[in-house]
This record gives C-alpha cells, sequence and structure tokens, in this order.
C-alpha cells in the first residue's frame, strides 16, 4: 500500500509522501499578450464539458464567445498555457490550451515557471474539489456574478508531483479518458439513433395514418404530400386562439405560484405536473395566463432558429399557473383536436421543417403569431386520433425506455471517469 502523509491543507487532506505541495504562484505567473487589429488568430473557448476547443468546433456550446466586429484586444493564448473563464471557475469552465489562439478579455491566461507537465495540471484544476475550492474563494454574486481573481487563484495551494510522476499520471488517464469517451460515443450514437427512429415514427404516424392500404389524396402541402382522404387539412388559426406569455421583473420570481418556463415546454412532450419555477402573479394575471388541461405551447424565441417552436402540451390544468413570455400558447376552440395526438403531431420533423423554413433568415429566431396561425395541421377523424395517440404512446414508451437505459449507462461512465481522475491526480490510487 502507498504511503501517505498529511498535506497540511484541510482540503487537499493526505498526499504521497513523495509528493510536495506548492502555492499556484510558485508554479505559474498570468500572462496578460493581447491580439492587435489585423493579426490573424485561431478564436478559442472555454467550457466546463471540454476545456479549451477551438470554437468552429463548438459553435453549439452554451459558453461560446460572442461574435465581434473585431478581435482586437483578445487575450493570446499559446498550446500548454491554462486558460480559465474566472466567472465560471467554480463550473470547472478552465483548461490547458492545446492550440495557440487568443480567448476573451474577459478570461485568464497562466504559463508554467517551471517543468510541468501540464495534462496533469488540466485533469487536477478540472476535479470537483477544486471547483468546490475555486467557488470559495471567488468573489461576487452567488452563483451568477462570482469571479475567481488571479490574487486568489494563485494563493491557493495544489499537489506537486515529480514531473516524471506527472507524466505517468497524465499517460495513464489520456489513455483511460480516450476508451471511456468512446464507449460514451458509441452509446450516444445509438441513442441519436433511437432519437432519429422515434421522429420518423411520430412523422409517419400523424401524416400517414395507421392503415397503409387506406385511400389517399393529395394534401395540398408540399412538404406533407399524401394522406388519408378521410382526414382534413386546417391552419392553427381555425384550432384555436394565440396568445404570448407573462412579462414581468426579475423580482417577481421565485416565489408565489406556479411558473411554466421555456424549459418545461421545450424538453417535455407533455408539461410536468408538477413544475419547478414560481411566480408572483395577480389573481387576473393567472386567469389571463392560465395553463389548462388541452393547452398547447409552443416556444416562442432564442438565439438560433433550431430551438424555435417546439410544443408541449397541457394533459392536465395546473391551477393558478401563468406561462413565460418566451412562449405562446394556443387554446382550443373546442374538442376538435385530441390533446393525446396533438402532443405528437406538432414535434413531428414536418411541422419542425415548416417553422425553420419561415424563420432562417431571422438573426435572432422568433416565432411570430402570424406565422403560428398560418400553420397546417392534419386533422384525421377523432377516434382515429386516439388510435394513434394510443399507439405512439406504446411505440414511444418503448423507444423512451431504451433511450434512458443509454443514459443511465452514459451517467455511470462520466461519474467512473471523474472518480477515476479525481483518484489518480490526487495520489489516493496509485498508477503502475
Amino acid at each position: 500500500m502507498r504511503e501517505m502523509k498529511d498535506s497540511g491543507v484541510e482540503w487537499i487532506g493526505e498526499i504521497p509522501k513523495n509528493w510536495e505541495v506548492a502555492r499556484i504562484k510558485q508554479l505559474f505567473f498570468e500572462v496578460n499578450n493581447r491580439c492587435g487589429n489585423g493579426q490573424d488568430y485561431s478564436l478559442l473557448s472555454v467550457s466546463e464539458y471540454y476545456g479549451v476547443a477551438l470554437r468552429t468546433t463548438k459553435m453549439n456550446d452554451e459558453d461560446m464567445l460572442t461574435h465581434a466586429e473585431t478581435l482586437d484586444g483578445y487575450k493570446i493564448c499559446c498550446a500548454n498555457d491554462l486558460v480559465m473563464n474566472i466567472m465560471l471557475a467554480w463550473k470547472s469552465a478552465l483548461g490547458v490550451s492545446q492550440y495557440d489562439g487568443i480567448v476573451s478579455p474577459a478570461y485568464c491566461v497562466y504559463r508554467s515557471k517551471t517543468k510541468l507537465d501540464m495534462r496533469y495540471y488540466h485533469y487536477l484544476f478540472r476535479t470537483n474539489v477544486y471547483a468546490k475550492v475555486f467557488k470559495q474563494y471567488s468573489t461576487g454574486i452567488i452563483d451568477s456574478r462570482l469571479r475567481l481573481y488571479p490574487d486568489k487563484f494563485m494563493a491557493l495551494k495544489c499537489q506537486v508531483p515529480s514531473f516524471e510522476e506527472q507524466q505517468h499520471i497524465a499517460d495513464y488517464l489520456d489513455k483511460k479518458s480516450t476508451n471511456i469517451d468512446t464507449t460514451i460515443a458509441k452509446q450516444q450514437k445509438i441513442m441519436n439513433k433511437l432519437k432519429v427512429y422515434r421522429l420518423s415514427l411520430i412523422t409517419e404516424t400523424v401524416t400517414k395514418g395507421l392503415n397503409s392500404a387506406v385511400e389517399m389524396k393529395d394534401s395540398g402541402i408540399q412538404f406533407i404530400g399524401e394522406i388519408p382522404s378521410a382526414w382534413k387539412v386546417c391552419r392553427l388559426r381555425n384550432i384555436g386562439v394565440l396568445q404570448n406569455g407573462i412579462s414581468k421583473g426579475g423580482e417577481f420570481f421565485g416565489h408565489g405560484y406556479p411558473f411554466v418556463s421555456y424549459g418545461d415546454v421545450y424538453q417535455n412532450y407533455t408539461l410536468p405536473i408538477h413544475v419547478n419555477g414560481l411566480i408572483d402573479t395577480t389573481d387576473s394575471e393567472r386567469k389571463n395566463y392560465s395553463v389548462e388541461e388541452g393547452d398547447i405551447f409552443f416556444t416562442r424565441t432564442s438565439e438560433t432558429v433550431e430551438e424555435v417552436g417546439f410544443s408541449s402540451v397541457c394533459e392536465k390544468t395546473i391551477p393558478n399557473a401563468a406561462f413565460a413570455g418566451f412562449i405562446i400558447r394556443v387554446r382550443p376552440f373546442d374538442d376538435t383536436l385530441y390533446t393525446g395526438y396533438s402532443k405528437y403531431y406538432f414535434r413531428s420533423s414536418h411541422h419542425r421543417a415548416y417553422l425553420v423554413k419561415e424563420m432562417n433568415l431571422v438573426t435572432r429566431a422568433s416565432l411570430g403569431q402570424d406565422l403560428l396561425k398560418s400553420m397546417p395541421v392534419l386533422l384525421p377523424p377523432m377516434e382515429e386520433q386516439k388510435e394513434i395517440a394510443k399507439f405512439l404512446d406504446r411505440k414511444c414508451s418503448a423507444i423512451d425506455d431504451a433511450i434512458k437505459t443509454k443514459e443511465k449507462i452514459i451517467d455511470k461512465l462520466i461519474a467512473y471517469k471523474k472518480s477515476l481522475i479525481y483518484e489518480v491526480v490526487t495520489g489516493k490510487r496509485e498508477v503502475i
């Protein structure tokens, strides 16, 4: 068994007997070289998920650097530099760069003073224990404006194995991480195929029905094609009345009555019975922005057109609830549209294709009521709507169970990888 010693730092705990502890300022110094106007550098992003990457390969991540007309003043980063988003250091938004490039002026760039294997410190500083310490020493408003300034970061202590052991640990973790990531990627690929199959099944069923031998007719809509002859075609304006959600200041949120958020709609075919959000509303607001059985909700605005127009139906009234301003509610005039059918119909790929086509020239995608009102709706006879809903409930439930199984496998692999990295970089597990 490996011989350990007290590090002298409570949150570091025991370390291998031959390891040292040093302040980060003894190992690193801050660099603040700036990009001049006209200089050509690769733009890099920094994320809690992947560390540092070329921006062009990570365009859809939440923490992407926003587009700037000029990159003058951006910080120059060299390969093997440690780059930190100081506002999200507590969420592990940092990493050692493999590239020469530039990063946001708001980020910090650190370079080694001595001979270090920077891969080791990439793994070490991204562990949960360091994220916790970074949060403790950050200043500002909790969880929103926290910043880990250089003086606080550099004053912290960290583990220092010998250079040879740093290399050995980094080589081991590179190999192990690659193997785990490969397995995760395979599981994600299967999961994505299941999602594609689910969407194709939904689209085929809500446009062609369950009986392949039924007589067909031209729908009159190019991207839908033929539909069963007994089905009707109308526009959403013929189905119900549309209304945008409530808009209030930040001080009204976090307390009060149930609040249906953008995420509640975007992430679910059916609204959760119990939503997490709260909003302080008046009696008239709760009446005007109510959430009732049969209502259909659409995401109204987003940074990208791909996130607009996602629907979710309310299958059970949420008492005293109100819905967000970034959402449009459609309240049906009558029972022409079966709720169980509509939850699948408005999530089908032809519906998405219609909205994306109409909004693809908009910088910040926004779904207006006029566009939504003109959206075509296919109406099978009521009994057939119910049959379709029952069929898709059964089929999609089985597919969703398979997806959840894959998600659990991925979660376990991610947890194992984090645990392995932590144990190895802190010396609790010896690499032979």
